[in-house]
């Protein structure tokens, strides 16, 4: 019932003219209707009569059906004034909107609410100083931050619920936070006060479906103890979703995660999310769907949450598809530059072997030697653009997939090929790509830091991206290395530096790489999500009707503007800003 309300009033939200009020008893009997009247004109047609004809007088039931449909009226007025700007073209609604949702809660309200969270929580709530800081902040994100003012360790959906009607009841900012492996400053606090749920405790695998391939499990999981679980009970199946290390289930729908098995199973926008438990800001418990592989029954609600950072509700658990199994060994080819690298993949991944190439990685030659110089890897290998295969299939189909890929990467000029023939020497070979963050910082020296950004455009663009954007971080003084999902044209440049006054020139250098990404019809992000980092480039990239949408959809269903604000929507940055300030 609930997620067929929530479905009714995204209806509601994003039709500009709902056929219904081009009735002829609503259109034209009444071309002077109220905008009460309008809202009304969505209901039932005899709750609608008594605006679109004239009043029946006599009716000892007219003044309670008038005070009944005026109330109504004036609620929906409200609860729409968000979002109308869409129905009717009013700009100025919109502005309104803003204005109502930035009275959160004063710092009186703020501790009447704190000191009720802690009736309803006990020892749950933790208000220390030190670890308000912590949970408000990454060492890896240089976004404006605040401490939160307090951090709500929930352990059930129950308690998410107490905490976000206890937040709703004072206006206080929610901010989720399980894995805290963000970017993009997701879960930064925020100076006007917030409330951050931890739901770390909530990584539970509720219930295993072999038989139907797929698990239930709470949102604090976190996907390598989902695999390694499924290992240890002997099941021959794996959750494919493989973002960084420590990355919970939440975390990765919020972030519309991948990772490097994307290139074979896709990102968390397709089907590895069956459905989701949500807490919504009205308090409401909703489940977007049943078990079933596959549904058309309705929209799928289940994506309106995956990528909405937390801003539309909180994800507390999740039902994932699960994939076979399969059989993997790992190669690797360097190429004397970048562009000849990725048309061998383009090529591979175009023929019938394709579907058998599980992850292709390119580390660049920066890369490479930080990784030999680093000393982390057992076994170095030489300076050069390389390619990391993972490969997938029976032993037969692995030979043969391996055979062509020497043909192309021959042909596109490769200069070294080297297959691992044992699992051994393959979890050498992975280690390479497994320790580049690392070993970016280890070869930096003493005080580096490593500002991480990701894009992603058209997998043919690739290596003019690449190109282009070694040469300007080169001409810059900057210290860089390059790794990139090359199957599906996503890479990561992590920008090193020492001292604050080279964030500048970082920031700028990162600013020039995303322009650069979405002129070449990409995105300012394949897999970090936005955050407060990415949100400029949004209205570029999608365009301002996509973000009024977005907006709009927020505004229906967290009127108050309390889910994680300042996040994800373009221009939202007074709630940031205010008494903040950016980490230097």
């Amino acid at each position: 019932m609930a997620t067929l309300q929530l479905q009714r009033s995204l209806q509601l939200a994003v039709i500009p003219r709902h056929p219904r009020l081009l009735r002829p008893n609503v259109a034209h009997r009444c071309p002077a209707q109220t905008f009460e009247a309008r809202i009304m004109s969505f209901g039932p047609r005899s709750s609608r009569r008594w605006y679109s004809d004239s009043p029946r007088p006599g009716s000892d039931g007219d003044t309670a059906v008038f005070v009944k449909r005026w109330t109504f009226a004036m609620l929906a007025t409200s609860i729409l004034v968000g979002f109308s700007v869409l129905a009717f073209g009013s700009k100025e609604v919109i502005d309104a909107s803003k204005a109502l949702s930035r009275k959160y809660a004063s710092p009186g309200q703020l501790k009447k609410a704190i000191s009720e969270l802690q009736e309803a929580l006990g020892d749950k709530v933790t208000t220390d100083e030190d670890a308000l800081r912590t949970y408000g902040s990454s060492p890896n994100s240089y976004h404006p931050e605040s401490p939160h003012s307090a951090v709500i360790h929930v352990e059930s959906t129950e308690d998410v619920v107490k905490v976000v009607n206890i937040a709703r009841k004072y206006r206080v900012p929610v901010v989720p936070y399980s894995g805290a492996t963000s970017l993009e400053g997701h879960f930064s606090g925020l100076p006007v006060g917030d409330f951050c749920i931890d739901m770390s405790a909530m990584d539970k695998i509720i219930e295993i479906h072999e038989d139907d391939g797929d698990l239930v499990c709470q949102a604090g999981a976190r996907w390598e103890d989902i695999n390694q679980t499924l290992k240890d009970k002997g099941i021959p199946l794996f959750f494919p979703l493989d973002p960084g290390p420590g990355a919970t289930i939440g975390g990765m729908i919020g972030t519309g995660c991948s990772g490097t098995n994307a290139v074979r199973y896709g990102t968390a926008k397709a089907e590895w999310f069956l459905n989701v438990t949500v807490v919504l800001p009205n308090g409401n418990v909703i489940k977007t769907r049943q078990r079933a592989r596959k549904s058309s029954a309705g929209f799928d609600t289940t994506k309106l949450f995956i990528g909405a950072e937390g801003t539309l509700g909180i994800v507390t658990e999740a039902t994932l598809r699960l994939a076979p199994l399969v059989p993997t060994k790992v190669a690797m080819a360097q190429f004397p530059d970048v562009e000849h690298a990725v048309s061998a993949v383009q090529e591979i991944l175009n023929t019938p072997n394709g579907p058998h190439i599980q992850c292709v990685e390119l580390l660049d030659d920066n890369m490479m030697a930080a990784i030999n110089n680093a000393g982390l890897v057992s076994n170095p290998v030489p300076v050069s653009d390389t390619l990391f295969f993972k490969l997938q299939g029976t032993d037969a189909a692995i030979k043969e997939t391996t055979n062509e890929v020497k043909k192309i990467i021959k042909r596109h000029g490769s200069t070294q090929f080297r297959f691992a023939s044992t699992d051994r020497e393959a979890e050498e070979l992975w280690e390479n790509r497994k320790y580049a963050l690392m070993s970016t910082i280890t070869a930096g020296g003493e005080g580096t830091r490593v500002w991480t950004t990701d894009v992603c455009v058209p997998v043919s663009k690739l290596p003019e991206l690449v190109y282009e954007t070694k040469k300007d971080l080169k001409e810059s003084g900057l210290g860089y290395t390059i790794v990139g999902h090359v199957g599906d044209g996503n890479f990561h440049a992590l920008i090193q530096f020492h001292k604050d006054e080279e964030l500048p020139a970082v920031s700028d250098a990162v600013h020039r790489l995303v322009n650069r990404a979405i002129a070449l019809d990409g995105t300012c992000t394949g897999e970090h999500g936005v955050g407060v980092g990415k949100k400029e480039y949004l209205t570029e990239e999608l365009g301002t009707g996509t973000v009024d949408l977005m907006r709009t959809v927020k505004a229906a269903i967290d009127p108050l503007d309390i889910m994680n604000p300042g996040k994800l929507y373009p221009g939202d940055d007074a709630v940031l800003r205010k008494n903040g300030h950016t980490k230097h």
